[in-house]
């Protein structure tokens, strides 16, 4: 078939604009989310929350802690780390921060974190599947009590999934990483991993970072795959 002269620029454009989906798809997921996002906080003025972090409520209507991002010779990844600031709270004080335009079903979730300070709880954690800031997964890992958790949260309460005891040690970095797919749950501290479980509760949501009580706690380095 011969293709008409006039029609090549029209031709020409159609092919450019294949060509742009085509390189784009990749890094889109169905819901228009993007499938790869990584966050350095390096970027972003110091003192203030990260664009799209959004920062949840305690029990008695106040701010759900003092996430801003900080300059810091300790950052993982020089500067500046995202930190939890407020090292005062109640018992059941969960202080939340989610995370806009990360809906997703399956993924594999990566935070580095290094707990700071804290008498009565330290350390941190992260959350997936969350539909706001009192239902949502979470797995975290505290120095103190020198153990990982997995909790599905549900109206603001905890219910254990399960407990996996270990040695976390102070004033270093460690790593949580969580892989999702339907019920199917993996959690991986410091490359190890420590959860193997199916929970259907909650089946799709956003992500987010949490600590408790008055512990003080650095991030860097959080890094989001969507998984079809």
């Amino acid at each position: 078939m011969v293709i008409p002269v006039h029609c090549y620029p029209k031709l020409a454009l159609r092919l450019v604009l294949l060509m742009a989906l085509a390189i784009s798809a990749p890094f889109l997921c169905s819901g228009g989310e993007q499938a790869t996002r990584h966050w350095t906080f390096d970027s972003e003025p110091p003192d203030s929350v990260p664009a799209g972090f959004q920062v949840g409520t305690l029990f008695d209507g106040r701010p759900a802690g003092e996430w801003k991002v900080l300059r810091t010779d300790r950052a993982k990844s020089p500067p500046q780390v995202l930190g939890q600031l407020m090292g005062k709270g109640a018992e059941h004080a969960y202080k939340v921060v989610l995370i806009t335009g990360t809906t997703a079903e399956g993924l594999d979730l990566r935070v580095s974190f290094l707990p700071v300070s804290g008498k009565a709880d330290m350390g941190g954690g992260v959350i997936w599947r969350a539909s706001d800031d009192r239902h949502y997964y979470l797995t975290r890992a505290n120095p103190l009590e020198q153990n990982l958790r997995i909790y599905r949260v549900v109206k603001g309460v905890r219910h254990m999934l399960q407990n996996f005891d270990k040695i976390i040690e102070v004033d270093r970095w460690h790593t949580l990483r969580v892989m999702t797919q339907g019920c199917r749950v993996k959690v991986l501290y410091d490359d190890e991993l420590v959860f193997d479980l199916c929970d259907r509760t909650f089946t799709t949501g956003t992500i987010g970072l949490w600590t408790k009580s008055d512990a003080v706690t650095y991030f860097d380095d959080l890094k989001l795959d969507i998984l079809k």
